[in-house]
């Protein structure tokens, strides 16, 4: 079990070569972060310097200091690669991870509770928030300007202007 407040950013999937790196997929929407982190978390704990990063097909590879042969990073297959909210590329205002949103309360403008989001459905066009409330049909949220009024993440909620077809 991880720590609630790391979040995974890539997965260590097999070595490369026999010099010690480790091909690595990205699990974040920055990967180019790779090229300029020093430290990366284990999900075990455990802190290793990067000392290089660079791209190879749809992969990162990673040589962690220390780790000089393909023996030596054989264990990190399957691990994530984690940094905590300071390690997070910053976002633009208005926009939000989407572990930030899930589990966000939902209120309609009046105050009424409308469920809790369990999924966010990238769509294309927009993402799709999804609220649920016991022994009520999931409530498919656009996240659009004129139907998302207010996330408070801080406060744990959001506030959405309902259509005339979904009331």
């Amino acid at each position: 079990m991880t720590d609630a407040t790391l979040i995974a950013i890539g997965k260590a999937v097999a070595p490369h070569g026999v010099r010690g790196d480790v091909r690595v997929v990205p699990l974040t929407d920055f990967p180019d972060r790779f090229l300029t982190m020093k430290k990366v978390r284990l999900e075990d704990g455990r802190v290793l310097d990067i000392e290089s990063a660079k791209y190879h097909k749809q992969f990162v590879l990673l040589k962690f200091r220390g780790l000089d042969d393909r023996n030596a990073v054989e264990n990190l297959r399957g691990k994530l690669l984690m940094v905590d909210r300071d390690g997070l590329v910053k976002l633009p205002a208005g926009h939000y991870y989407i572990f930030d949103i899930i589990g966000l309360k939902v209120f309609d403008e009046s105050g009424a509770a409308l469920g809790t989001v369990t999924d966010v459905l990238a769509t294309g066009a927009n993402d799709v928030y999804i609220a649920e409330q016991e022994g009520q049909k999931p409530l498919l949220i656009p996240a659009l300007k004129d139907v998302v009024r207010e996330i408070d993440v801080p406060g744990g909620r959001i506030t959405v202007r309902l259509q005339e077809e979904w009331e």
